[in-house]
């Protein structure tokens, strides 16, 4: 292979870079449907007053200029535009310096959108999109045979993001060590797919298996994709086998996806040819021109400068999971489910349109798309699509007694029927005026068992255990409480 050109990766680029532009469109869409609703100037945690308290250099990005609900609108569209015309093609149908240009501007306006979202954009995935999207910028296009270079520092990505899901699951709950997490997990997970009942189900020596499999997955097998052709390739296919198998289980948004697709970067393409129906390659793939090799040998040496941090966080025995070292978040730490819930609790949202509450008060659930509520609906599945609100209630079930100021706010917004907020929601069942009270209950939710799920049709049993938030109307706000 040669170190600064590698002609038979055509086939993994394409993959790789137009799988990723779909992955841009897909976040871009959400922060069209969600961001205005919990960051923008009337959000659950208003942009505007947080970008005033931080400065520039901690969350850098187009917003730090000026704010408005309109320009979100802007930036948003305008990124899931570029990101639809660049999985169309249109990143290989111009220049190599315009495509780079596409590229970048992808990367600015996410980076936008994250370094203002707060608390909703505070995922280990917003910073795997960042960063592969940085690296994207260096892969040039069908001008040029894909840069050697590039290519292994996407490797050296996925090989940070498996290592270190890992190493956290080892080094974390001793369930792991034990084979015994997935007696739980794929009850107690963030938001449930509609396979993973079954799942929960399988029985125990199986979740055992499943254990030890994804230790050799994310242990052993991520220091393979560092090794020479074929065996890469093999071990980008467990790579990609694994995060199938967690995409049949759960909703990780675009974890599992965006994994995938770095990992397509060790597979060997000629390799691939000859196994697959595939089109041929391009006929014509000269050598990138100086200024574009000197700029990806620049951006290897970044990348091992800031390297550093995230590996010392992988030897480390009190690693860190999913960390972002620099505002840009370039070269990140990486990991998952370090600890393993046991026991799963619920916050469900409910109103009434008494004015006055009594013992005979009929209180009736607000139901969101993708988190656990009615016990009769399978869950669904939403990935790769990344339903905030929902993965946010998740984490206020983790510790109900930890106040949530963004509560109390979407409480009044369903107490004043606020249409956007209750468009992120699947049923409001108040339609035709707000309630007069809502209040937040905490419930303990387990899936049901074989027999219950015969005799009652339902996925889960749940037992209430007590109010989250008291009741509150807008003209009479409850006690306190943790919210």
């Amino acid at each position: 292979m040669d170190w600064i050109a590698y002609p038979d990766a055509w086939l993994s680029r394409l993959v790789l870079q137009r799988g990723l532009a779909v992955v841009y469109l897909v976040a871009f869409l959400g922060a069209v449907r969600e961001f205005r609703v919990l960051a923008g100037e009337r959000g659950l945690t208003p942009a505007p007053d947080f970008l005033r308290q931080v400065p520039f250099r901690n969350a850098p990005g187009l917003f730090q200029l000026r704010y408005s609900d309109r320009l979100l609108g802007t930036v948003a569209w305008l990124g899931a535009a570029l990101a639809a015309a660049v999985a169309a093609g249109a990143a290989d149908a111009v220049p190599l310096w315009a495509s780079m240009a596409l590229w970048f501007v992808l990367w600015l306006l996410y980076l936008s959108i994250v370094n203002a979202g707060q608390v909703w954009y505070g995922y280990g995935w917003e910073s795997l999109l960042l960063e592969a999207g940085f690296l994207a910028i260096f892969l040039g296009n069908d001008a040029i045979a894909p840069p050697t270079v590039a290519l292994y520092l996407v490797v050296w990505l996925v090989f940070r993001v498996e290592l270190g899901a890992g190493l956290i699951k080892w080094r974390g709950d001793s369930c792991w060590r034990r084979l015994t997490c997935l007696y739980y997990h794929h009850e107690t997970q963030p938001m449930p797919g509609p396979l993973s009942w079954f799942f929960h189900r399988l029985p125990a020596p199986l979740h055992r298996v499943e254990v030890a499999a994804n230790h050799v997955a994310q242990l052993i097998v991520p220091f393979a994709l560092l090794l020479p052709q074929p065996v890469a390739t093999w071990a980008a296919l467990v790579v990609i086998v694994t995060q199938l198998w967690l995409v049949a289980s759960g909703n990780f948004a675009w974890l599992n996806w965006l994994t995938m697709l770095l990992a397509v970067a060790a597979v060997d393409g000629a390799l691939a040819a000859r196994h697959l129906p595939l089109p041929e390659a391009p006929a014509d793939q000269p050598d990138a021109p100086a200024w574009f090799t000197a700029a990806v040998l620049g951006l290897a040496a970044l990348v091992a400068v800031l390297s550093y941090w995230p590996v010392r966080n992988l030897v480390s025995p009190g690693q860190a999971m999913n960390r972002s070292y620099n505002s840009l978040h370039l070269v990140n730490a990486y990991g998952a489910f370090g600890t393993v819930t046991r026991v799963r609790h619920e916050i469900v949202l409910e109103g009434t349109a008494d004015r006055v509450l009594t013992d005979e008060t009929r209180w009736q659930a607000y139901e969101f798309r993708g988190k656990p509520g009615a016990p009769g609906r399978l869950p669904r599945q939403f990935a790769p699509f990344h339903l905030r609100l929902d993965w946010q209630m998740w984490f206020a079930a983790l510790a109900p007694h930890l106040p949530r100021p963004w509560m109390r706010g979407l409480v009044h917004r369903l107490l004043a029927g606020d249409r956007a907020t209750l468009r992120l929601l699947r049923v409001n069942p108040f339609p035709d005026a707000p309630p007069a009270w809502v209040r937040a209950r905490l419930y303990r939710y387990r899936f049901s068992t074989w027999r219950e799920l015969r005799a009652t049709g339902e996925w889960w049993h749940r037992t209430p255990l007590g109010d989250h938030l008291p009741p509150h109307a807008l003209d009479r706000p409850g006690p306190d409480a943790p919210g």
